[in-house]
C-alpha cells in the first residue's frame, strides 16, 4: 500500500526494484563479507585519515558494478553515454538506497553517481579533448572526480573565493586553497573555481572559471583531512594550490561563467540531501517501531506508551511531508521549473525532520541506540552534516524569504 496519491511511472518504479536488487547483491554482501575493513575505521582508514587502498578499491568495486549494470550514470546526460533520466528517478532511487541500506552500508554512497564525485550533467560542458581523456573511466566507475569550490573563507558566499587562475602562455595559473572537498584524497580529478577576472568577480557579475584539474598536477597538494564528528578519518580535504598548471582545454563550460556550473551542482546536490535524508529517515523510524513492539517494560510492549510512540508519529508526519516536498520538486525541475523557493523549503525541510526523526530512533532504543552495533548515531551525524551541506539551513531560509518578498508566495 502506498501512501501517495499519484504514481511514480512504472519505468522509474522498476529500476527502483533492480537497484534494491543490487545493493542487497553488492553492497550489504561487500559489508557482510568485508565487515573488518568497512565497519572498522581502524581499518577503513589510515593513520592520516586517508582510506586505506583496500577500502578504495572497495568503493571502486562498487561503482563499476554499478556502471556495469546500468545504475551508476541513470542520471547522466545521454550525450555522455547516461541514461537521461531526470531528477524524480534520481530522488526515487536515492530514497530508495538509503532506507533500504542504512547507515552501516556505506558503499550505497556509490551506487548512483553523485553530481561532486561522477557523470553528471555537469560534465556535459567538459571540451571534447576532456571527453575523450577522462570520460570513458569516469563512465565505467573506473575513476572519480570532486568539486573544489569552498574556501576557508568562501563557503555560504561562494562569491568570496580567493583562488585566482593567471593567464599563463596558453592557459592559465591557479593559486589558491580549497577546503571540504569531499573525495579529494580518492579522486583523480579536481574540478576547481576560480576567480579569472577579479573586476568582474567584485561585482558578482561573472569572472569566476571552473577547470578540471587532474589531482596529481604538480603544485597540487592535498595538505590534510577533514576528520569530523570525532571519526579518525574521512573523505573531506583542505588542498593547496601553487601555481597549477592548465591549458584551454581544461576549461569547464564558459571563461568567466564558471559559477553558473557551481550554482547547478550545488542545486543537484540538494535533491540527493533531501533524497538520503527521507531515505536514512525512514530507516531510523522502522528500527524504532520495529523495536518498540518487541521491547516490553511493565508487563507491556513499550509502544503501547504514549511518550514512546506519539514521538514517532511525529517522525511519521514530518517524514511523509519531506517525502511529498521532494516528489514535488524533482517533478518541478523536470518539467523545466527552476523552483527555487521550492528546492530550498524542500532541502531545509527534510534534513531537519531527518534529524528529529534519527535522534527519536535513538531515544526509543534507549541505551541500545547509542550503539556502534546498531549505527543509529552514524545515521544522526550524516543528516546532521546534510544541515549544512550544499547549502545551510539559515542560508535556505535567506532564499526562500528572498522569493517571498519578490513575489513568488505560491505555495
Amino acid at each position: 500500500m502506498s501512501a501517495i496519491a499519484f504514481d511514480i511511472p512504472e519505468e522509474i518504479n522498476q529500476i527502483a526494484d533492480s537497484v534494491e536488487a543490487f545493493c542487497k547483491k553488492e553492497v550489504i554482501a561487500r559489508h557482510e563479507k568485508h565487515h573488518d575493513l568497512l565497519n572498522n575505521p581502524r581499518n577503513t582508514y589510515r593513520e592520516d585519515g586517508r582510506m586505506s587502498d583496500a577500502t578504495v578499491e572497495q568503493l571502486r568495486a562498487v561503482r563499476m558494478a554499478s556502471a556495469e549494470a546500468g545504475f551508476y550514470n541513470v542520471s547522466a546526460p545521454e550525450d555522455l553515454g547516461g541514461s537521461g533520466f531526470g531528477m524524480l528517478a534520481y530522488y526515487v532511487l536515492l530514497e530508495r538506497i538509503y532506507r533500504l541500506c542504512g547507515s552501516h552500508n556505506w558503499l550505497c554512497d556509490f551506487v548512483i553517481s553523485h553530481w561532486a564525485f561522477g557523470p553528471s550533467p555537469v560534465l556535459s560542458q567538459i571540451t571534447p579533448r576532456a571527453r575523450e581523456e577522462i570520460l570513458a573511466d569516469m563512465m565505467a566507475g573506473r575513476t572519480c572526480m570532486c568539486f573544489g569550490m569552498s574556501e576557508p573563507g568562501a563557503g555560504s558566499d561562494a562569491a568570496m573565493l580567493k583562488t585566482r587562475a593567471v593567464e599563463d602562455g596558453d592557459g592559465w595559473l591557479i593559486t589558491g586553497r580549497k577546503i571540504w572537498t569531499s573525495h579529494i584524497p580518492i579522486a583523480e580529478h579536481v574540478i576547481v573555481f576560480a576567480i579569472t577576472d577579479p573586476d568582474r568577480a567584485s561585482r558578482k557579475k561573472g569572472g569566476i572559471s571552473a577547470f578540471l584539474v587532474p589531482t596529481d598536477s604538480p603544485g597540487l597538494n592535498v595538505e590534510s583531512i577533514i576528520c569530523m564528528q570525532g571519526h579518525i578519518g574521512g573523505i573531506e580535504g583542505i588542498t593547496a594550490f601553487e601555481d597549477v598548471k592548465v591549458e584551454s582545454w581544461q576549461l569547464v563550460g564558459e571563461l568567466h561563467e564558471g559559477f553558473r556550473i557551481g550554482l547547478f551542482g550545488v542545486s543537484m546536490g540538494r535533491i540527493y540531501n533531501s533524497a538520503r535524508a527521507v531515505g536514512l529517515a525512514r530507516w531510523s523510524l522502522e528500527m524504532a517501531i520495529d523495536y518498540a513492539t518487541q521491547r516490553e517494560a511493565f508487563g507491556q510492549p513499550i509502544a503501547e506508551f504514549q511518550g514512546v510512540s506519539f514521538p514517532l508519529a511525529n517522525s511519521a508526519m514530518e517524514i511523509h511531508a519531506a517525502h511529498l516536498m521532494g516528489i514535488n520538486v524533482a517533478k518541478l525541475l523536470d518539467s523545466g521549473e527552476r523552483a527555487i523557493k521550492e528546492l530550498s523549503m524542500t532541502k531545509a525541510y527534510s534534513v531537519q525532520a531527518a534529524v528529529r526523526a534519527t535522534d527519536r530512533a535513538i531515544q526509543t532504543h534507549g541505551a541500545m541506540g547509542l550503539t556502534n552495533e546498531l549505527g543509529l548515531t552514524e545515521a544522526y551525524e550524516r543528516v546532521r552534516r546534510a544541515n549544512v551541506a550544499d547549502g545551510t539551513n539559515e542560508i535556505l531560509a535567506r532564499t526562500i524569504s528572498q522569493r517571498l518578498f519578490k513575489g513568488d508566495v505560491a505555495l
